[in-house]
């Protein structure tokens, strides 16, 4: 769960100011959380510094101060860890001031409130609203990687289906690439590679349970996908050996020879390899890469 330490909330009775910048920190993934929603100069009348240096709209001059009203009591609840009732009371600005610039700031402050509610599909849902609407804003990043991170803390056992290992390895990868320069894209990028570390260890799952059932052909076709697809994951040393297990299973000792000297190769001092070497070498042979293998062709050796 993401941990948040809130700006002090700057309240003046009249005229009504807020000071609104938020700055996060604390996650426990390992995020790069920050200013989810900075001061908007722009959009503020006669903008003052709040405490923290935050910039706090004075709304004497406007009618936006009922609203800001209501967005502050979303921050109050916000800061006392009451976070369905944050959302329901950024829900309501949204539904009551829906063209205001504090609609927009609600829209993603219901994403923010619903991840830390644990209401994930929620989360996701408000975000991808956000980024639909505003897709030009300036945190539109943000909302990307809320909805990425929600995505992820719905990873299943690697037991169960992994559908929504994909889509949150999809989602984050698109964090990465669309924003490749913002303070999300590392943390994107560690989780992707976490996504796709648990994606493989679902095909070892399975291949293993092919490999026992005898099944060598559809077992090798998982080990395969995880060389092949998740080359970068820690089960690409173990889907080599099975390789060659399954492989020599066939009696289709070339490929099996390949994929041990592929993995002498890449991995030289893994128990997998010494393995491997001890299982094809069993009637005087030894590793060896067949340059028409599609092994050879992947690893390039």
């Amino acid at each position: 769960m993401i941990q948040f330490r809130f700006a002090t909330l700057f309240l003046k009775p009249a005229p009504f100011a807020l000071a609104f910048a938020l700055v996060l920190s604390g996650c426990s993934s390992g995020s790069l959380l920050s200013g989810v929603l900075g001061g908007d100069e722009s959009s503020t009348v006669g903008a003052k510094a709040g405490k923290g240096g935050a910039l706090a709209p004075d709304l004497s001059e406007s009618s936006d101060g009922a609203v800001a009203g209501i967005y502050n009591e979303g921050l109050a609840h916000l800061q006392a860890g009451s976070y369905k009732k944050a959302n329901k009371t950024f829900a309501e600005v949204e539904r009551k001031h829906p063209y205001s610039k504090w609609a927009t700031k609600a829209i993603l402050m219901q994403a923010f409130s619903s991840y830390q509610a644990n209401a994930y599909d929620d989360s996701i849902n408000a975000g991808k609203r956000f980024i639909a609407l505003h897709p030009g804003h300036k945190d539109t990043p943000y909302a990307y990687y809320l909805v990425a991170i929600s995505e992820y803390e719905q990873i299943a056992d690697v037991r169960r289906d992994q559908s929504r290992t994909e889509r949150a390895v999809e989602a984050l990868e698109e964090v990465a690439r669309r924003f490749p320069d913002s303070q999300y894209a590392a943390d994107a990028q560690k989780k992707a590679g976490e996504g796709r570390n648990q994606l493989a260890a679902k095909e070892m799952e399975v291949g293993r349970y092919y490999m026992k059932k005898g099944s060598y052909l559809a077992g090798i076709n998982r080990f395969k996908k995880v060389v092949t697809d998740y080359q970068t994951s820690n089960h690409t040393p173990e889907a080599l050996y099975r390789l060659a297990e399954g492989y020599m299973a066939l009696g289709v000792v070339s490929e099996a020879q390949t994929a041990a000297a592929v993995l002498g190769h890449n991995y030289p001092n893994s128990e997998w390899y010494k393995d491997a070497y001890t299982l094809v070498s069993s009637d005087g042979r030894a590793p060896q890469v067949n340059q028409k293998s599609w092994m050879a062709r992947i690893f390039g050796v």
